[in-house]
């Protein structure tokens, strides 16, 4: 279960300390910890960790089977089989996948066979139907136009023109894995392949980490749902969507609660709703220091067996104002984000996705970051501060989207990267190398 903040971590500070990022960052780790295993069907296990190694229960292919339409035959029937000579054999039956017993071929018999049909007794390779006069492509024209009226070419028969040597076109019993074998080793994220597997050796559930539940709220009163027009002062609550995006793209399973407005008592009792819901609550709006920060206002004072959301003043840029904190009977995390869409997602990248990932138990935690030259260099940067400038990132340069406003939208959905400068970088002078934290 999570800890309150502060501990046996970061202890809390007075109202006036200014956190860094890196303690954080921690705090938040040192708090959420990774779920409770279960086990669920093979598409709610997609993304999640594998906390068991799966053995084969059986061989695939479970049988030899026919890779190539075409026939089924013994080896020496055709072995001197040409476009001259060709060898005609007596068709003894069909042969589909999924059908049930198949004939057994003898010598000078053939059976018909789909991809995938299991390879019948007596029969010893596969000859395609490109090879036989049942195909499109199978013999010359002058061959086929010198057998069009022979009576081997009456119902039953079939010509083949070209020799096929022992086990072509084959697929042997266990060439993929063979019963017994290891699977997948404990500890693999399971993606489309992986589950794909799974259901190839007929596992139809699996013991994972789950992903989390995450919630996502934002506040204000100002705040309309996209595709409503716009009464005078409001405005399209977007923070909510790009966060609900950036939870489900973290790995979680994210839904969006909406907006709340600017009413404490509504406010918690929303907040309280999702608790019992939700693996993480995800707020944006509301830390920071106006008359209607109804986040700080809802939050900031509870204590005891509720809980406690801790606010804080960070030494970055964008995403000053930060809340965490643990609530409710299962001490749900709680990260309070501010309300600007740029430090709202800079803010999540930072510190909601290392929180998802930890929940799932899964790595990397973070976003990488790289070592880029910057043309342009930076300006200015705040001293004291680590600011974080969105940019596009390609071939090992870097390029600044945009101005430093937090309310820059598009200019974030141009962006592809983040260009840090230190807390003691108050300038990057033009074609120097920086910290570049990558957003895809």
């Amino acid at each position: 279960m999570p800890r309150p903040p502060g501990g046996d971590g970061a202890s809390p500070a007075a109202p006036d300390r200014i956190w860094s990022v890196d303690e954080h960052l921690a705090d938040i780790l040192e708090t959420v910890r990774p779920l409770q295993p279960r086990v669920l069907p093979l598409l709610d296990a997609q993304g999640c960790e594998l906390l068991e190694d799966v053995t084969a229960p059986l061989a695939l292919p479970p049988f030899d089977n026919s890779s190539m339409d075409g026939y089924a035959v013994r080896t020496a029937d055709v072995s001197e089989a040409s476009e001259e000579r060709p060898a005609v054999l007596t068709v003894v039956g069909d042969i589909a996948a999924g059908s049930g017993e198949p004939p057994t071929v003898g010598p000078g018999q053939a059976a018909r066979i789909m991809t995938g049909a299991p390879l019948p007794p007596g029969a010893q390779t596969v000859v395609p139907v490109e090879w036989t006069d049942g195909g499109t492509g199978g013999g010359t024209a002058s061959a086929m136009a010198a057998h069009s009226a022979a009576p081997e070419r009456a119902a039953g028969r079939v010509l083949i023109y070209r020799p096929a040597g022992p086990g072509r076109h084959i697929r042997t019993a266990g060439d993929d894995i063979r019963a017994g074998d290891l699977a997948l080793r404990a500890g693999t994220v399971l993606g489309p392949p992986q589950i794909g597997l799974l259901a190839a050796i007929g596992r139809d559930t699996v013991r994972v980490r789950p992903r989390p539940r995450v919630a996502v709220m934002s506040t204000g009163s100002e705040l309309m749902p996209p595709g409503r027009e716009l009464p005078p002062g409001t405005i399209h609550d977007s923070n909510s969507f790009a966060l609900t995006a950036a939870a489900r793209d973290a790995g979680a399973v994210a839904h969006r609660v909406g907006a709340v407005a600017d009413e404490p008592v509504a406010f918690r009792a929303a907040v309280e709703e999702q608790l019992s819901r939700a693996d993480l609550v995800v707020t944006t709006g509301g830390v920071s220091v106006g008359a209607y920060d109804v986040v700080k206002e809802a939050l900031g004072g509870r204590e005891g067996s509720g809980g406690r959301v801790e606010f804080r003043k960070l030494a970055m840029q964008p995403g000053k104002p930060q809340g965490f904190g643990c609530l409710g009977p299962d001490r749900t995390p709680l990260l309070a984000l501010p309300g600007n869409p740029v430090s709202s997602y800079v803010s999540f990248e930072l510190f909601v996705r290392p929180a998802i990932r930890t929940l799932m138990g899964v790595g990397p935690i973070e976003r990488e970051t790289v070592r880029a030259v910057c043309p342009e260099g930076v300006a200015s940067s705040p001293a004291g501060r680590r600011q974080f400038l969105r940019a596009r990132y390609a071939d090992g340069l870097v390029h600044p989207v945009g101005g430093a406003g937090s309310h820059l939208v598009k200019a974030l959905a141009e962006a592809n990267a983040l260009i840090v400068v230190p807390e003691e970088g108050t300038a990057v002078e033009p074609g120097a190398e920086v910290a570049v934290v990558l957003l895809t």
